[in-house]
């Protein structure tokens, strides 16, 4: 989750809302990443997305079986799909998200019995690091439109 973190404050730094996700396997570390939206121009390009797909060319396989994606934020909809999609074994995030989480805040669709794959999860590992992350830059974004 460390290496999380740190992706996080590297999509702080170039003004992505900072959340970060690394993929493990049984070896370890598979990959790692960042949200990009904002640099990609595409609105899909959250940090578990990102890592998801850079994980699948790396193994070469679509399905992700026994990985584990650590990320600081509780997935949306479209990553929680994407987790059930890629065959993830394991989800580990860092804080919920009220707004849009979808593993367990606002809906729960890696709870969903007719899916075609479960994938297990925890959520508030490292909840306030992840947490300070998220609250530091939007503070920081208020105060520079308070500025404007």
């Amino acid at each position: 989750m460390r290496l999380a973190l740190e992706q996080a404050s590297k999509a702080a730094a170039s003004g992505e809302v900072p959340v970060g996700a690394v993929l493990a396997g049984r070896e370890g570390l598979i990959t790692s990443g960042h949200n990009r939206s904002i640099q990609n121009c595409d609105p899909t390009a959250h940090a578990e997305v990102l890592v998801l797909r850079a994980g699948a060319s790396k193994l070469n396989n679509y399905r992700l079986l026994d990985t584990t994606l650590y990320v600081t934020l509780e997935p949306c909809a479209m990553c929680a799909g994407a987790l059930i999609w890629a065959r993830v074994a394991r989800l580990v995030f860092g804080t919920f998200d009220p707004k849009s989480g979808s593993v367990d805040s606002v809906s729960s669709l890696l709870r969903a019995e007719v899916s075609n794959h479960q994938v297990k999860w925890e959520g508030g590992f490292m909840e306030s690091e992840s947490n300070f992350l998220l609250k530091k830059f939007f503070a920081e974004k208020r105060k520079l439109q308070k500025h404007s």
